[in-house]
């Protein structure tokens, strides 16, 4: 039914003034996504008829997990798809599966949060600072969990902790977040692609709605993850979060859209269409203070989308963020779609990535700054956003105002106040940025078997 609901829709828009001119190359479009509440922007695409409006008629499909995902739009099962800022960068230079894919669309800021279960959580409190009125004073450092790491430790147990995938940025938020409270998270090398070379924390792979159950199993202490899955762990009595991505790093990049680089050469135009789309719905996300986010709850509350529960989506997606139960803040920056370019693919983003990939190990040896750059621009493009928003500006469904459009690609840099470990972040400095880090690979540095060389 909804399939057909889109075709009569699709019939309606063509006398619609919005309807772009585009000669679509490719008009039945089918895009993968996992069930997190960043997938929004396609939801959202979808069921306001974003899509519809430009000739293009989508199936959003959920996918099992993020290499499956990849895997699909690689081989072409897929034609895009809501992915991990990693996986593009890591697929064009040959990290795991080698395939270029391009991004012209950055999802969303923020979102993320880190999870511990009740017991660590318990064994933390003694060291977490507390504000006049008893609550924790957030954000909380891995320093709290610093000492019951090295408690499990001399007793010979194993500290596991879960992140969604290799290239995840919550691989990588997880890692930071340890790192700056001085914990070792791990280090990947050619030979052992385990992550865990060195670690005082063992980190390893867990599919995002999963998380909670392997954390009640005891199979891990705590994870990252996107939401709901950390409110959810908090509706559950069964963890709490003890930090998100905002207080990690304000407005940190997350997800992306992910095309073939050889699809968005043959289907320029469907390209630009689908990106328009997005574009569209990222701002119905955002406007008016967040005023249809009530609305986006109901949406991704529905089974084929996240299929959470209306009021664990809500809790986040709404403006807060509830870290012990009753402990409720307003955070109404947790998940940004719009505002602050959260769209515009800033290479300044993708360079951070990679220099995190570098920090751990999976990009084995150092790089110049060049080669930081010239990734950065192979992947995200930027050229092809602004051309899309200039076709919504020019339609009148976007205001001029609202894009960079003298930007050079990069963003200012990130200042020390907005990251946890206080280390500022220059997207066109990468090995000053990395040599900057107390922990992790810097200058030629490597890792051989066991130990860090150099």
């Amino acid at each position: 039914m909804k399939r057909i609901a889109s075709i009569l829709a699709a019939t309606t828009v063509l006398v619609s003034p919005a309807l772009a001119e585009l000669e679509l190359e490719k008009d039945e479009l089918t895009f993968g996504f996992i069930k997190l509440t960043d997938m929004a922007p396609l939801a959202v695409a979808y069921e306001q008829g974003y899509f519809d409006d430009e000739g293009l008629f989508v199936t959003l499909e959920a996918q099992a997990n993020w290499k499956v995902l990849l895997d699909g739009v690689i081989d072409g099962q897929l034609d895009g798809a809501h992915m991990l800022a990693g996986q593009p960068l890591a697929a064009t230079i040959g990290y795991g599966t080698e395939a270029h894919i391009i991004t012209p669309f950055s999802m969303d800021l923020n979102g993320n949060g880190i999870t511990v279960s009740n017991q660590i959580w318990e064994e933390m409190k003694p060291h977490v600072p507390l504000m006049d009125d008893g609550r924790p004073q957030h954000p909380i450092s891995a320093s709290a969990l610093k000492p019951v790491v090295e408690k499990y430790t001399s007793e010979g147990k194993p500290f596991n902790m879960g992140m969604v995938f290799p290239v995840s940025t919550h691989n990588y938020e997880l890692r930071y977040w340890l790192a700056a409270g001085g914990l070792e998270p791990g280090y990947y090398s050619p030979e052992n692609i385990t992550g865990q070379i060195g670690a005082d924390v063992l980190l390893s792979v867990t599919p995002p709605p999963q998380m909670p159950a392997t954390m009640e199993a005891g199979t891990i202490y705590g994870y990252c993850v996107g939401e709901p899955w950390n409110q959810q762990a908090v509706f559950k009595g069964i963890g709490v979060p003890v930090i998100t991505d905002y207080e990690l790093w304000k407005n940190n990049p997350e997800k992306v859209f992910g095309l073939n680089a050889e699809f968005a050469e043959k289907y320029p135009n469907t390209t630009l269409a689908v990106t328009k789309a997005l574009i569209r719905a990222a701002m119905w996300l955002d406007e008016n203070d967040n005023a249809n986010r009530e609305e986006a709850v109901r949406i991704l509350s529905q089974p084929e989308y996240v299929g959470a529960d209306y009021d664990v989506i809500a809790n986040s997606m709404t403006g807060t963020f509830e870290y012990e139960k009753g402990d409720k803040r307003e955070v109404p920056d947790f998940n940004v779609f719009f505002r602050y370019n959260a769209t515009y693919p800033f290479y300044s983003d993708a360079v951070w990535y990679l220099t995190q990939m570098r920090r751990w190990g999976q990009i084995a040896e150092a790089k110049p700054d060049s080669w930081y750059d010239e990734v950065a621009k192979s992947v995200y493009k930027p050229e092809i956003y602004l051309e899309a928003a200039r076709l919504l500006v020019d339609e009148g469904l976007a205001n001029e105002t609202d894009f960079p459009w003298d930007s050079d690609g990069y963003k200012a840099p990130t200042p020390s106040e907005d990251i946890i470990d206080g280390i500022a972040y220059d997207g066109r400095t990468p090995n000053a940025y990395l040599d900057s880090l107390p922990i992790g690979l810097k200058g030629d540095q490597r890792v051989v078997g066991t130990e860090v060389q150099g």
